[in-house]
């Protein structure tokens, strides 16, 4: 919890004036069982009304000083907590955003989501109401135990007989609950992940009329959090009737030996109700301690689990460092027996892998689905750190370039179109934010969006839905190659990012692209593609197969003939089906 509530640091002088007020509210709650007493032997017993006015005007005095210092301390307490939320909110994102993937992957974004969102809020509202009632309860019961010692020590004692018992089960039931509470977090994960899953595959799920067993499978998930919810609240529900039980037996206790002690003249009736009034307010503050502890052991459960991203930093990107250029990056690649594992897997993704492209080349690649294409286009930009060999950008290790540097000059286009919520403007602006209208208007017209983008009433201002839904396949894979080309990038990768385009469109591009001075990576799986650039590097289980031209590989490699031989195949049936 340390590292997570050390952002309420730069908030301290806000605690600070909201600790104080909240001690004074409760001074004033201590004090008052000893004016009800003063005004009792004093006032009442004696027949003085002028006692009775006196200590009754002070006493409604400190009642207005304690509302006053309750209203200001929830203003500050609420400033502390939620400036502390914001903080926290933003650190756990940035830690996000710098995390490598490796790191990234390690995490399941369900549970990513539920951390930055009801984790905070947990840790939140815990720091609100400690500034509130929480230190409060501690502060009160102790404070009660003190005042009637000073008020009469016979009586008192009879008040402490059961502390030791209840300050044992308090700590027992506080640990057993942290425990409780961290296994219902993480079932709120799986929920989460659930629901991701599900509303990320709607349509999916209505065309296979999935709809019934995708309610299935999240009755059993949800139903697991219910039973776990419950499991740990009845736990701290015993809290209460145990407090209950011994706070009642110590009350009891008072008024039947403070009885005989009135009888004996060891004690006076206000004595008795002050002993009474402090039991009474013990009581209350030990009713409480059952919230109390259930919000302590769901923030700390909470803060642990933000604790495992803030402190996950064995393999952060520093992607806000400053550049430091080593020299121009131009688009000269090599990999030299590159290998590639993911963690915990004993098979290699990528195995031996080497090639060199010179710069304002294009190379195709190809191979089967699983074959390490996207994994081998990923370490050129760092997304993920090859495990043996290396990669030189430039003639200088990739790993030794500033990692802004190295990715502002790569253009890259993933196997699946993300665009983002707001304008296609907006969209072409995360190639570079500082590029003129005219910029991204050329960038469209060579990506061949610009017609399609001219044809909406509201052209460039058009708003995309959430992940391009209003938008068809093509031309949000056209939309994402011009938001790289804004970029002007020396080096472009284009994962399988042509696949929805009809062959006259792909063409145009191929064309529109000839005039770019950038090194191409193009993954594809059409022969016809791969024909147009100066290589083709052959992939078959993270192997390289082939490398070489079209005519190279026409020679040498029996799987690239295979691969032309089915596609010519395929192109005759078409043929012969649309002359029909």
């Amino acid at each position: 919890m340390k590292t997570v509530f050390s952002y309420a640091k730069p908030y301290k002088w806000p605690i600070l004036i909201a600790l104080v007020l909240m001690l004074m509210e409760l001074a004033v709650e201590l004090i008052q069982p000893l004016l009800i007493a003063k005004i009792i032997d004093d006032g009442i017993l004696a027949s003085d009304t002028s006692v009775i006015w006196t200590w009754g005007s002070v006493m409604m005095g400190l009642a207005f000083v304690a509302f006053f210092a309750g209203a200001v301390n929830s203003f500050f307490a609420a400033h502390a907590s939620q400036s502390f939320a914001f903080d926290l909110r933003q650190a756990l994102f940035r830690q996000v955003q710098a995390f490598s993937m490796a790191t990234f992957l390690r995490f399941p974004t369900s549970g990513l989501i539920t951390r930055l969102t009801s984790d905070v809020t947990m840790v939140q509202n815990t720091l609100f109401m400690s500034l509130r009632i929480m230190l409060r309860a501690p502060l009160l019961v102790i404070g009660s135990l003190v005042m009637a010692f000073l008020v009469n020590v016979k009586l008192a004692m009879y008040l402490v007989i059961g502390a030791p018992v209840l300050f044992v089960f308090l700590f027992i039931m506080a640990r057993r609950g942290v425990k409780l509470f961290a296994k219902v977090q993480r079932r709120l994960d799986r929920v989460n992940r659930v629901i991701q899953e599900n509303l990320q595959a709607v349509r999916l799920i209505k065309a296979y009329l999935r709809g019934m067993y995708e309610a299935s499978r999240f009755s059993k998930v949800a139903g697991s959090l219910r039973t776990d919810t419950v499991t740990a609240m009845r736990n701290m529900e015993l809290i209460l009737p145990v407090l209950m039980f011994i706070m009642n037996v110590s009350l009891l206790a008072v008024l039947w030996f403070g009885a005989g002690e009135i009888r004996n003249n060891g004690a006076q009736v206000g004595e008795l109700v002050a002993i009474v009034n402090y039991a009474m307010r013990m009581t209350g503050a030990f009713s409480m301690f059952a919230f109390i502890i259930v919000a302590f052991s769901r923030a700390k459960a909470s803060s642990e689990r933000m604790e495992e991203v803030l402190l996950a930093d064995e393999d952060l990107e520093m992607q806000g460092a400053e550049s430091s250029s080593i020299r121009k990056l131009e688009g000269d690649l090599r990999f030299e027996d590159v290998s590639f594992y993911y963690p915990g897997k004993p098979e290699p993704i990528l195995d031996h892998v080497s090639f060199h492209v010179s710069p304002g080349e294009k190379l195709a690649i190809m191979g089967a689905t699983g074959s390490g294409k996207s994994t081998l286009l990923n370490l050129i930009p760092r997304i993920f750190d090859s495990t043996e060999g290396s990669i030189y950008v430039s003639g200088i290790e990739v790993k030794e370039w500033p990692l802004k540097e190295l990715r502002d000059a790569i253009g890259l286009v993933p196997q699946q179109s993300i665009l983002f919520t707001g304008s296609i403007l907006d969209n072409l602006s995360w190639g570079d934010a500082e590029a003129a209208p005219d910029e991204l208007e050329e960038a469209a017209r060579k990506a061949q969006i610009h017609e399609s983008i001219d044809l909406f009433p509201k052209k460039y201002e058009t708003r995309v839905g959430q992940k391009g839904v209003n938008l068809s396949g093509g031309q949000k894979q056209r939309l994402s190659i011009a938001r790289a080309l804004v970029r002007k990038p020396s080096v472009l990768i284009l994962d399988d990012s042509t696949s929805a385009l009809d062959v006259k469109t792909e063409t145009a591009l191929w064309e529109a692209l000839e005039g770019e001075d950038a090194t191409m990576l193009v993954v594809t799986q059409k022969i016809q593609t791969a024909k147009g650039a100066d290589r083709i590097l052959l992939l078959d289980e993270g192997k390289v197969a082939g490398y070489g031209t079209h005519a190279d590989l026409m020679k040498q490699s029996a799987l690239y003939r295979k691969i032309a031989e089915s596609q010519s195949e395929e192109e005759v049936i078409i043929d012969a089906a649309s002359n029909s």
